[in-house]
């Protein structure tokens, strides 16, 4: 998978929800996400593998 800081990608796990890319760690498979859209007070980033995630729609 092409990925890139700033896309847009649905979760596979769980109601396939949209988050967007803050960072990739490539060499160890990983990258850090957070909901799309933001929530009012922002939100929170997390960690998931790139396995677990699926480009989103356009």
């Amino acid at each position: 998978m092409d990925l890139h800081q700033g896309d847009c990608v649905r979760l596979l796990s769980g109601n396939k929800e949209q988050v967007q890319v803050i960072g990739i760690d490539d060499d160890h498979n990983r990258c850090w996400v957070r909901r799309w859209p933001l929530l009012p007070n922002g939100s929170p980033v997390f960690e998931v593998s790139i396995q677990q995630i699926s480009c989103a729609s356009k």
